[in-house]
């Protein structure tokens, strides 16, 4: 029994982008795949697993186990919202996540909806600034949901 077995149960997954790379030798292009996923429970835990294999599936299976490792448990109100804006940055990425009324749904385009979907939150409005790269900007949506965890573990 790992360590994994008590929170794979109720995590859902969802492939945010499935990538062919590959490897220039001397001897020609090694082809291998490349895997993100966005694990969540539809209560405020989100995890993204990135990995590469040489078979689809073996990539998604080790992104998943990649995902249960950094997951992060943040604070949602009771509108099914963040409790403020926040710009999260990764490289030249940049997502502006604002809270948004009750009744008005997600309203984000591409990666940032199926993360936003994946986490449980109903009402709230991103926007993706700088660079359209997937890989990207799930990182940097999930910087801004790290600074809102930091920022509810404070004590002042």
């Amino acid at each position: 029994m790992n360590k994994f077995s008590k929170t794979k149960n109720h995590l859902k997954e969802r492939v945010i982008k499935i990538t062919r790379v590959s490897k220039v030798t001397k001897g020609g292009r090694r082809m291998s795949f490349q895997a993100v996923i966005a694990l969540g429970d539809k209560k405020g835990k989100i995890g993204i697993g990135i990995a590469k294999a040489k078979d689809t599936r073996d990539a998604i299976q080790k992104a998943k186990s990649n995902g249960y490792k950094n997951l992060i448990n943040f604070p949602i109100t009771k509108s099914l919202s963040i409790h403020r804006s926040i710009i999260g940055k990764h490289k030249c990425s940049k997502i502006l996540i604002k809270p948004a009324m009750n009744g008005s749904g997600i309203i984000a385009g591409g990666t940032a909806r199926a993360i936003l979907e994946m986490t449980g939150i109903k009402n709230i409005v991103a926007k993706q600034l700088g660079s359209n790269n997937k890989l990207n900007n799930a990182y940097a949506l999930f910087n801004g949901l790290k600074e809102l965890l930091i920022e509810s573990q404070k004590v002042y």
